[in-house]
């Protein structure tokens, strides 16, 4: 059952605290007071709706959910202070302060870890960027804030992975399917040993293979090949006893308790598709073949790696995310409003995720004198998807118009989008994505937008 609002009496606890502690620091009484605002509520509540609409009719009878108000409140928090959801909700419960914005009273139970972070998932990406949209037109609506000019850069946001190698992704499916079939063999009463537990034998072959690779010869690449391709081998044995035990388990879903073993074989055959794709990844590197569309994580297969030519970090594991500021101003230290990023699935142009941030500008009805890219973007594509919505468009050594000291200006400002996007890593969580798969990405970076644009929101005039 949905809560929007949290209940406003206070205790007599409450009521007992000296004034000083009752009183909110600045930024945090600055945020209540927009946050507070009834109107920034409805998206969600619109989602809410139309998914009682779309389940049975029972599905509104239940108990009252976490109170929107509360729930939005803790996102921020979190995403400021960079906590997880088992630290925000013990330090949440151990501060005054934080419970009285998150409109906690001292005797209210906090709630669980596992309620937020089932809440995150149920709202999706889309209610996140309409809280972001909302914002935005709040702070026009007021006029506090008038677009004049936008910045637009792409940035990699890592996936929560670690260092992806073929023979470590072999190793992790050999483990996982057996695991997961002995979870599912129990179900069914089948043979524990229906998929074979090949981690040890995996595991003498890559420590065979980091002892070969520290040699740095001509004679250990091959002995790595060759290792290699015997961890492809065992995971693929793996693989085909897992979808044999799947399609028993699918027979054998009769009566009480079918719906859990079909959705065991379900989960299962899932993992076969990915530790197969992985088979054949190995394959064709042992063969010199190109791979295209790698696998880098079994749990995040959304992730793709990403070469941005940079000396640090050659390869990047993650997302591609297209950032727009717009903001009043183009003076040095112009901070502005963050529009919901875009992003594709695997290492798309500067070009390509154009179109949909082009669509936020027009969805928002902004119409800016000035927009600034770099040099990845490529004329005629960016003149294209901008055309209704700038007056001029800067494209840093491809298309720079008017005096000296307007081309300067131009590219001073166009030069702040690296120090945003630095800003918004360090600062609300942009650096790496803590939610799995494409959409727990989108998630992750719109809560971590709509953060920032809460706080300048709070330095308007």
């Amino acid at each position: 059952m949905l809560t929007l609002f949290a209940d406003g009496a206070e205790s007599l606890w409450d009521q007992l605290l000296p004034e000083e502690v009752r009183v909110l620091p600045d930024d945090l009484a600055r945020l209540d007071e927009l946050l507070s605002d009834p109107e920034l509520l409805v998206p969600i509540a619109i989602h809410w709706e139309r998914e009682l609409a779309q389940a049975s009719k029972f599905s509104d009878r239940g108990r009252p959910s976490l109170a929107m108000e509360s729930y939005a409140r803790l996102m921020v928090i979190k995403h400021r202070c960079g906590w997880g959801y088992e630290t925000l909700m013990r330090e949440v419960s151990d501060s005054i302060h934080l419970r009285r914005f998150c409109r906690l009273g001292l005797i209210s139970p906090v709630p669980d870890e596992s309620t937020v972070r089932k809440l995150t998932r149920r709202l999706g990406a889309e209610v996140v960027h309409q809280l972001t949209r909302e914002l935005i037109g709040k702070a026009r609506r007021e006029k506090r804030f008038r677009p004049r000019a936008a910045r637009i850069d792409s940035t990699v946001v890592e996936a929560d992975i670690r260092y992806p190698t073929d023979s470590g992704l072999a190793g992790d499916g050999v483990k996982t399917l057996a695991r997961e079939g002995r979870k599912l063999a129990a179900k069914i009463g089948a043979k524990r040993t229906a998929v074979r537990d090949r981690s040890r034998a995996a595991g003498r072959r890559l420590r065979a293979l980091t002892r070969s690779m520290r040699r740095r010869s001509g004679q250990a690449k091959e002995e790595v090949l060759e290792l290699t391709k015997q961890t492809g081998q065992l995971l693929a044995r793996s693989v085909k006893e897992a979808r044999r035990l799947a399609a028993t388990a699918r027979r054998r879903a009769r009566g009480r308790g079918a719906q859990a073993k079909l959705e065991a074989a379900r989960k299962l055959e899932e993992l076969a598709d990915r530790c197969e794709k992985v088979v054949e990844q190995i394959t064709k590197r042992v063969t010199g073949e190109k791979i295209t569309d790698r696998l880098v994580s079994l749990w995040d297969p959304d992730a793709r790696p990403i070469r941005k030519g940079k000396l640090s970090q050659p390869n990047q594991f993650g997302y591609v995310d297209q950032l727009c500021e717009i903001t009043a101003n183009t003076k040095p230290g112009a901070r502005g409003f963050i529009l919901p990023p875009t992003s594709q699935i695997g290492n798309p142009a500067e070009d390509t995720l154009l179109p949909d941030t082009a669509a936020e500008l027009q969805n928002l009805a902004i119409k800016l004198r000035e927009v600034m890219v770099d040099g990845g973007f490529n004329t005629t594509p960016t003149n294209t998807a901008l055309q209704d919505l700038a007056d001029e468009v800067h494209i840093t050594g491809r298309q720079e118009r008017g005096s000296r000291r307007t081309r300067r200006r131009r590219q001073r400002y166009r030069t702040g989008a690296e120090g945003r996007v630095s800003h918004l890593k360090r600062g609300y969580g942009l650096r790496r994505s803590r939610l799995k798969g494409d959409e727990g990405h989108r998630i992750w970076d719109g809560w971590a937008a709509f953060t920032y644009n809460a706080d300048t929101y709070t330095t308007l005039p």
